[in-house]
This record gives structure tokens, C-alpha cells and sequence, in this order.
């Protein structure tokens, strides 16, 4: 542990200088700047796209002139109907007589401002000046356009965008709420959170993350209320990234995170717009990359862990009483394999007499003991849990369940486990289905085995000492400077009006103190 702290040190205190880096993966020569010759400019890109066949060129005369063009762009990436409507067509035959007639007098500069703002009908136009900066532009999707005669080559808009429709997200279904979810395209995403309602503080703000394959990165806030701190913390964690690719927000989380070596998730990955769009109203920010579904938001609290999008659309009753089911739920899939182990092994007169012996009965010609027993069936189901998410969807639930099923039974059968400790096992496990958040009930699984090596050895002693241990650890943990167990430590009375309970709407209407947010009071 002191030798990953002193890395961790050292990598803060001597970050990798960005501009060196970037100088290793991109040669000198890429920087080129054009010319304006049209043939050396074109034999420059040609040469930068070695290997590249489906980058594809097409050289063309402008209209009835002399005047040579040509166009750059990726098959698949860039729109080829856009293209050939929009850009070919455009130039070669759509010229009004006016530019005819004066074609005689306008070249180079001149005539590509010209077609700029009278030829192309294009929305998304901008000029680049080097190699280096075409390329990026070309190898995600845009068109290139150079015109002979003029050093600045033009950059058209025209990604074509293959994404799937707007699906309920699968990993947060909900009773009552919204049915859409986010999607790979970080556009469509951003368009989401606009959707949401006409706000005119909400800022998105992009970044390019990845060394050698670069992605769009956006950050999202609502200006009006967020910690002004707050958000250039998340900015200078991102800006710090340093890594060759960023496939999946899961790369972005562990990047930026407080503490790597912590089980649990100090920041929260969701699916839901309408749970992003909740978290920013609290001064939060969100975190969206193109390319996957799952948006993040910081800072997190325990307490969010255990909360769902549905309490807050359902009346303050019902939904308190959920959310308490749930919170008992956490505690009997983090404690209830200890607590058994714990009684059997050394506090047997602590179980009332009548179960006690119906227990001692049922472990008749069990060969192991407790902490084994219950760490065989432990593992057996965390094996079929996992392989049911991995089989194909429609085997998937029936393998999972058919399989406890018969490994139970058999394993009952057979003397090796007693049918009390498969009643503990699959009452734990389906406590711990109950939880929102599928990150954090991960760290209660892990948890969960370190608490029963605990119990195994010092008994009730032990599952007290390890409470200490995991909520002393839970106090000092923090999520960009906010305390992980707020509202509960630091106490703050305000701040339990949505946190074990939930109270009516009418009794929130401040903000949560820990955010610090500028404009603490909600509206109405």
C-alpha cells in the first residue's frame, strides 16, 4: 500500500507534460502548414493517409472553370448523400451566371470565400490551416475541401451517425418514470438533457480526452446554481487524463476518482436523463463520452447509492418506505452471513432455545464448519450470478434460478451444507438485488466476504471491529471534497430531509448544504 501511495505521489507531483507527449505520438512533419499549391498539398495529405484505403479523393473542376478542387473523406464516417447534394453538386453544376461571368477574377482566397458563403449549403463550415488539424477532422467523419490557390482548407460537417433508437435504460428499470435512456451518440445525449425542460443556465462544455484515439467529452452543469469550485475541480481532473484511449466512461471514473484503493464507487454511473437532470438541480455535475450509454455525476454520497428516480415521483409515504426497505436490505446482504457464522461458532446462547436446536438438528452430519459452509454457498452464487448475466438473454434468468435451485437442493442432500444456511445465502442474495445502484452493491459483495473472514475468527467482536473499521473508512472518504457520509457526518439536520426518509416536496426546498451551491434555495 505504501508503494502504490508513493506512485500515486509521485505521478501528482510530476504529471506527464502534455505537449511532450503529444510531440511522441504525432511526427514533426504533421504540423505542416499548407501552401495553397494544390498538387503538394494534396500529395501531402496523400502521404499522411498511407494506408488508409478507406479514406477516399476526389479531384473535380469548380463549375465550367479551370480551377482544380478536391475533396477528402472516410467511407462510412461521412454522409456520401450529403456530400454528393450539398458539396459536389454545389460546385460543379449549381453556380449562379454572376460567378461565371467573374470566375476570370477570383481565385485562391477569393473564390474559396465566395464558395463559403454562396455556394455551400452546408450549416457546419470551418478552416484549417495545417495537416495535423485535417486529419483529426477527417478521420472522425468531416469532409476536407481544398480549392487551388488558397492555403486554408475548408472542413465540412458531414458525420453520418448510426445509432440505436431511445431505449428504457436496462440497468435502472423503474415501476413509474421516464422510458428513455442514453445512448452511444454524446450529441443525442446532450440533446436529452436539453429536452428536459428550457433551461438557459444548463452549460455543456467539451473536451478531447485520448492520446492516440481521441474522443468528445462533455461536462454538464447549471451555472446559475453549481460551486463555481466545484466545476473547475472537475475540469482539471479531466484536463489530466492521460492515456491513449477512453472506450467506456467506466476508464473516465477511475481516472478521476479521489481514492483508487476504496471499494466504494465515489463517483455514480447512470443510464437515466432524468437522474442527471435531478443531480444537476442539486449543484452537481455531470460527466458524458462519446460512445457509451452510461453518464457520470459528482460528487456522490453514500446515500445516493441507495436511492432511485422513482422515490421523488411517488408520494412521500410510499416512497420513505421503500427506500428504509432498502437500507435494511444493505444490511442484511453486507452482515447476515457474518451474524450466522458469528452465532453458530461462538455465541450459540445467544439464539433462543427452540431455534438454536432446530439449527443444531439440521447441521447434523454437516463435515464443515460454519465459516466454510457459508463461504461455499456464498461463492456458488456470486458463480451463478455472474453467469447469468454472461449467458444469452432469454436463458439467462431461468439458468440462474434453476441452477440455485438444483445446486442447493443437492447440496443439502448430499450432507455438505445445512438447509438453514441456504435459507441465510439466498436471503442475502436477493437483499442485495435490492439495491439501485449496481456499483455499490458491488462493494457490499466484497465487503461482505471480508466481514465473515472477520466473524469467523473473533465472532461478534469481530463484526463490530470491522463496522468500525468500514465506517471510520466511510468518514474519511470523500468524493471531490464533499464527505462521503453526508448529510450523516458532518451532521446536518437540513440535510436528512431526503436522506434515510423522504419528506413531502413542499418540506425541500433548499439545496443539500454539503454542495455549497451558489443559489441554495429552490424555487417556489
Amino acid at each position: 500500500m505504501k508503494w502504490w501511495k508513493s506512485k500515486a505521489k509521485q505521478i501528482q507531483k510530476h504529471p506527464i507534460d502534455s505537449d511532450t507527449k503529444q510531440e511522441s505520438i504525432f511526427p514533426q512533419h504533421s504540423a505542416t502548414p499548407f501552401t495553397g499549391a494544390f498538387s503538394s498539398d494534396l500529395e501531402l495529405i496523400k502521404q499522411e493517409i498511407t494506408l488508409n484505403s478507406d479514406v477516399y479523393f476526389r479531384e473535380f473542376n469548380i463549375g465550367y472553370t479551370c480551377t482544380r478542387a478536391a475533396i477528402v473523406f472516410v467511407e462510412g464516417l461521412a454522409d456520401k448523400d450529403l456530400i454528393d447534394t450539398h458539396i459536389m453538386k454545389s460546385l460543379m453544376l449549381e453556380l449562379s451566371e454572376e460567378y461565371k461571368q467573374e470566375q476570370a477574377i477570383m481565385k485562391g482566397t477569393v473564390l474559396k470565400e465566395f464558395i463559403k458563403h454562396h455556394i455551400l449549403s452546408i450549416s457546419q463550415i470551418k478552416e484549417v490551416h495545417n495537416i495535423k488539424d485535417l486529419l483529426s477532422e477527417v478521420l472522425t467523419g468531416s469532409t476536407a475541401l481544398l480549392i487551388d490557390g488558397s492555403p486554408d482548407i475548408l472542413i465540412l460537417g458531414t458525420t453520418k451517425g448510426k445509432t440505436r433508437t431511445l431505449e428504457e435504460p436496462i440497468s435502472e428499470s423503474l415501476v413509474r418514470g421516464p422510458r428513455v435512456g442514453f445512448t452511444e451518440a454524446l450529441n443525442d445525449n446532450t440533446a436529452l438533457l436539453r429536452k428536459h425542460g428550457k433551461n438557459e443556465s444548463l452549460s455543456i462544455i467539451k473536451f478531447l480526452v485520448g492520446k492516440r484515439a481521441q474522443k468528445e467529452l462533455a461536462i454538464a452543469y447549471i451555472k446559475d446554481i453549481a460551486n463555481p469550485e466545484l466545476v473547475e475541480e472537475v475540469k482539471k481532473r479531466i484536463r489530466r487524463i492521460d492515456i491513449d484511449n477512453v472506450p467506456e466512461s467506466g476508464y473516465v471514473e477511475q481516472l478521476i476518482e479521489d481514492n483508487y484503493l476504496s471499494p466504494f464507487p465515489q463517483v455514480q454511473n447512470t443510464e437515466r436523463p432524468d437522474r442527471v437532470i435531478g443531480a444537476l438541480m442539486e449543484g452537481r455535475v455531470a460527466i458524458l463520452l462519446d460512445g457509451t450509454p452510461f453518464a457520470l455525476i459528482v460528487p456522490v454520497t453514500f446515500n445516493m447509492m441507495l436511492q432511485s428516480p422513482e422515490d421523488y415521483y411517488e408520494r412521500w409515504l410510499p416512497a420513505s418506505l421503500i427506500r428504509l426497505l432498502r437500507y435494511g436490505a444493505a444490511f442484511i446482504s453486507l452482515f447476515t452471513p457474518a451474524l450466522y457464522i458469528a452465532f453458530i461458532s461462538f455465541h450459540p446462547g445467544l439464539i433462543p432455545t427452540k431455534l438454536a436446536i432446530s439449527i443444531i438438528g439440521s447441521r447434523q452430519g454437516v463435515p464443515f464448519p460454519a465459516f466454510i459452509e457459508a463461504l461455499i454457498m456464498e461463492i456458488a452464487i456470486e458463480i451463478l450470478r455472474e453467469a447469468g448475466l454472461r449467458l444469452p438473454k432469454p436463458i439467462g434468468p431461468t439458468m440462474g434460478i434453476v441452477g440455485g435451485l438444483i445446486i442447493g437442493q443437492a447440496a443439502v442432500e448430499a450432507g455438505i451444507v445445512s438447509p438453514v444456511m441456504v435459507i441465510v445465502v439466498a436471503v442475502t442474495a436477493i437483499s442485495s438485488f435490492a439495491i439501485p445502484q449496481y456499483t455499490g452493491g458491488i462493494a457490499l459483495r466484497i465487503l461482505r466476504f471480508t466481514a465473515m473472514f472477520c466473524a469467523a475468527i473473533f465472532g461478534l467482536y469481530g463484526i463490530i471491529l470491522f463496522f468500525l473499521f468500514v465506517y471510520s473508512h466511510l468518514v474519511k472518504l470523500k468524493s471531490f471534497g464533499v464527505p462521503y457520509t453526508s448529510p450523516n457526518i458532518p451532521y446536518r439536520l437540513r440535510g436528512w430531509k431526503d436522506f434515510i426518509v423522504r419528506l413531502p416536496l413542499m418540506a425541500m426546498k433548499r439545496r443539500p448544504p454539503s454542495m455549497h451551491t451558489k443559489d441554495p434555495t429552490r424555487k417556489g
